[in-house]
Formats: C-alpha cells, sequence, structure tokens
C-alpha cells in the first residue's frame, strides 16, 4: 500500500467514525441485529464513544438478541427527519456491572433519557437489580446499507387497543372546523 493509499484509508475511517457519532447521536431509535439474526428497535443514549441500552423488567426486552458479553452486533441507524437508514456498523457488546465507575456514568446518561418511568424515585436501583446496561462500542467497520425492505413482524405483546373507535367520532371531527 502506497502513502496517497493509506492517507485515504486513515481518512476514510475517520469520515466512517464520524458518521456513526453523529448519525447514532441524533437519532432516537437504533435497529439492533444481535448474533442469532433477529433485529430490534431500541432507544439508546450515545456517550463517551458507544450507544448505551437498557433492558429488562419494566424496560425494553434485549432478550432474544444474543446480546451477551463479548458478542458481535450489526446497529442500523435511521435518519431522525426522513426516516431512512443512514448507516449500519458492527459493535462489540459490553456489559456493565451493576454500580460499578462505567455503570453509573452509563445510567446517569440514561436516566435523563427515560421517559415516563413507573418508578423515577428508585429506578437506579431497579436497573442494578433486575436490568441490564449494555455498552455498544463501534468497532469501526459499515456494512453497505441493503437495497430492499427490511420490514419484520412486531414482537408478539398482549398489548391492545382499549376499545374500538366510536362510529360517530369522524363525523364530531369533521364538524369542528366548521363552527
Amino acid at each position: 500500500m502506497t502513502t496517497t493509499q493509506a492517507q485515504q484509508s486513515g481518512a476514510q475511517v475517520l469520515l466512517d467514525q464520524a458518521l456513526i457519532e453523529e448519525a447514532t447521536k441524533k437519532s432516537g431509535l437504533i435497529w439492533v441485529r444481535g448474533a442469532d439474526g433477529t433485529s430490534r428497535a431500541l432507544w439508546h443514549v450515545w456517550h463517551e464513544g458507544a450507544a448505551l441500552v437498557v433492558g429488562g423488567p419494566g424496560e425494553q426486552p434485549l432478550d432474544g438478541l444474543g446480546l451477551t458479553e463479548g458478542a458481535a452486533a450489526t446497529v442500523s441507524v435511521r435518519s431522525k427527519d426522513k426516516g431512512g437508514r443512514l448507516v449500519m456498523w458492527a459493535a462489540a457488546v459490553r456489559e456493565l456491572p451493576p454500580h460499578g465507575e462505567a455503570w453509573t456514568a452509563a445510567v446517569a446518561e440514561l436516566k435523563g433519557k427515560r421517559l415516563n418511568a413507573p418508578d423515577a424515585e428508585r429506578l437506579e436501583e431497579r436497573w442494578a437489580e433486575q436490568c441490564r446496561v449494555l455498552r455498544l462500542e463501534p468497532t469501526g467497520e459499515t456494512a453497505a446499507l441493503p437495497s430492499g425492505s427490511l420490514a419484520a413482524r412486531p414482537v408478539p405483546t398482549a398489548a391492545t387497543t382499549r376499545h374500538p373507535m366510536p362510529a360517530a367520532l369522524p363525523r364530531l371531527l369533521r364538524g369542528r372546523g366548521k363552527r
């Protein structure tokens, strides 16, 4: 490899790192595909060069993704405004042990972004006892964006709508603008 090729390669690595960081910081969700090939949308926080996620009882489900210490994952980042995929990057999974220095810093960041926590006053305790905090660290490798759709069936859930929409509701809403 010539010096010029090495410089171009080094510049490309820096551009890829910048794209990964900026896109992931600005996106509200990332799609994570674990070792078993299953993908799931996860909310996250970008902190100190990695995406942080929390999952377990009362939080987003991480089971079934194969996200264990030292495992590899692929992260797909979408555009916040248009929704299209911007970049796909390889990640090394690190599970942060509860109450460690890295865990405390990660939880402080995640806690600030956690919306509608049912137990905000004891959130850290619950996360330490029942949940897993994972750090998805970019390995520097990016993947080519797929040309087709990656649409998949939603994860099965017991959640349902409360009641069917009343038949008169569309008429009521249309009549609002005439007053």
